[in-house]
């Protein structure tokens, strides 16, 4: 009987065993199916003024961030150093990671517009902040979590050959939505989509000296 009843504790013991190692292998499983599934990266985008400090979230967009990314692409979108016949089918070439294929194809549109009636040959190009209408919260504005207008002023001077034919301020309402479709290529997870309201207005010597504008827009 002690020899049965030794039988069936060490047999019980085993069983007990099993299980215990079936559970730890269950749980190590999961532990490597979370870890495998989890990402890589994650982009985190800081503001540019932490001095109070700040509660970062991975993909939680500051308004600075998107105002300082839209005008940094839509600089260079607009930046034909010799020749708007060849730098501006370049620049759209180059800036495209980071344009939505809707305004891609409005600026390819233009591209072809402006070519066929001679508008591009021998035309450069720059463009600048207007000085004293940096950024301001009010300069971004927040349709919902994807999507922003960012208000931006720029000088826009423009020669032929040259001869300067355009130097005018220009307030740009520039569409910007969330884009997380190629990190190795757009980092931003962000891309310019067009403008919103009705679009790029020419400013006066008024708008510019007036201590507040309404920037608002209806998306």
């Amino acid at each position: 009987m002690r020899y049965i009843d030794l039988n069936s504790s060490l047999e019980s013991h085993i069983t007990t065993l099993r299980i215990s190692i079936a559970v730890l292998v269950l749980i190590n499983f999961s532990l490597w199916f979370g870890w495998n599934g989890a990402k890589n990266d994650l982009r985190i985008h800081i503001p540019p003024d932490i001095r109070s400090g700040a509660i970062l979230q991975a993909d939680e967009i500051s308004s600075p961030n998107v105002y300082t990314f839209a005008g940094y692409i839509f600089q260079q979108l607009n930046h034909w150093a010799s020749n708007g016949e060849e730098d501006y089918g370049m620049q759209i070439f180059n800036t495209a990671p980071y344009l939505t294929p809707e305004f891609r194809e409005y600026l390819i549109n233009d591209l072809d517009i402006r070519g066929k009636k001679g508008e591009l040959s021998g035309r450069t190009r720059v463009m600048q902040p207007v000085a004293g209408q940096g950024y301001e919260e009010r300069r971004v504005d927040q349709l919902d979590a994807d999507t922003w207008i960012v208000w931006i002023d720029y000088n826009i001077s423009e020669s032929v050959r040259g001869m300067e034919i355009k130097n005018v301020p220009v307030r740009y309402p520039i569409r910007i939505v969330r884009y997380n479709v190629d990190p190795e290529t757009n980092p931003w997870g962000l891309a310019l989509d067009g403008f919103g309201g009705s679009g790029p207005k020419r400013l006066t010597k008024a708008d510019l000296d007036a201590s507040s504008q309404d920037l608002a827009v209806t998306p």
